[in-house]
This record gives C-alpha cells, sequence and structure tokens, in this order.
C-alpha cells in the first residue's frame, strides 16, 4: 500500500544524490530554489508557527525546494530534508490542497530535522506516527478555514490508501466521515 511511496521518495532521493555528486543520469531532475521564493509569507501563518516556533524564520530562510516533475505531489526527501514539489501539481493542483500539503510536509520537515525516521517501514502509512502528526496539523489548518469534513476527507483520500484505511485515518483524527 505504501510502498509507493516509499520507493518513489527514495527513488528521487537516489537521483538527487546522483546529480550532486555529478553524476548527471537525468539532468533535470531537480532545481532547487530557497522555500522563500516560492512560499511567500509562510513564515507568518499560525499553523507554520505552531510547527517550528520560535525558529520558523531560521528554518523557512533555510529550507530548499527541488522541484522536480517526477514526484507525486510533494514529500521530504529524507537524505537532505528538501521539500519536493511537482511543479505540475503546484500550477494545477486545487489551491486548498496545495497548501495544506505544504502544512504537512512542513511537519515533516521539522521531523526530519529532529532525526525522526519518516518512513519508518514498521507502520502501515495511516498508522506512522509521523504521518498522523503531519495530517493532524492539516486537518486543524482545514477547521480554521472552515473546511467541512466531507472535504476534509477529499483531501485525505490518496491514491495509496483505500476506503478502509481513510476511513481509519478519518477516524483517528476526529474527521467525521460523510
Amino acid at each position: 500500500m505504501h510502498w509507493r511511496e516509499i520507493l518513489l521518495t527514495k527513488l528521487l532521493c537516489l537521483l538527487s544524490l546522483l546529480r550532486l555528486s555529478g553524476i548527471s543520469l537525468l539532468r533535470a531532475t531537480a532545481v532547487s530554489y530557497p522555500f522563500t521564493s516560492y512560499f511567500k509569507g509562510f513564515e507568518k501563518v499560525k499553523a507554520v508557527r505552531c510547527i517550528f516556533g520560535e525558529d520558523t524564520e531560521k528554518v523557512l530562510g533555510s529550507l530548499r525546494v527541488d522541484f522536480t516533475p517526477m514526484a507525486g505531489y510533494m514529500g521530504v526527501n529524507e537524505l537532505n530534508g528538501h521539500l519536493i514539489v511537482n511543479p505540475h501539481y503546484l500550477k494545477d493542483g486545487d489551491r486548498f490542497d496545495v497548501y495544506l500539503d505544504v502544512i504537512h510536509e512542513l511537519v515533516h520537515v521539522r521531523q526530519h530535522r529532529e532525526g525522526k525516521e519518516l518512513f519508518d517501514s514498521n507502520y502501515d502509512y495511516i498508522d506512522r506516527p509521523t504521518e498522523v502528526e503531519a495530517y493532524r496539523h492539516a486537518v486543524v489548518e482545514a477547521r480554521r478555514l472552515k473546511m467541512s469534513d466531507e472535504r476534509i476527507c477529499e483531501y485525505l483520500k490518496t491514491p495509496w490508501i483505500s476506503d478502509e484505511d481513510l476511513k481509519r485515518l478519518a477516524k483517528s483524527l476526529g474527521v467525521k466521515r460523510i
């Protein structure tokens, strides 16, 4: 179920390493930019300040974003802590989903900085403590935006989880399925 997510992320990390070490198998695998060049004003967002606290400006100021069309949506490179973003998703994705994904992934950035295992295979995707925490932050922000539980469930639904897993995830996050 979550093996695709792990495989894609590990492949992107490997390709990034190959590119960084001068071995260019895919010339434009990822283009890296400062987070604050593309996500302006996030240092003022309360949900982001809740993630990083007083270190918000410092963390966001040093965070890099790797744009690669090979990424599904967004993720965090477990090797360097960069945010990985598919530019097509950023351009064409639902603006609320993209925003909530940024919040979700920033939690993973913090977890990576704390040395936590982001892809602990001892857990199913929806039970993984790092994922539950990231989704919890996204759900709190969705509620602040006055999104309905039905809309939040639409956000939580991903191609790599079953409907049964979605029910379990929604329940663990206190989101009612309509």
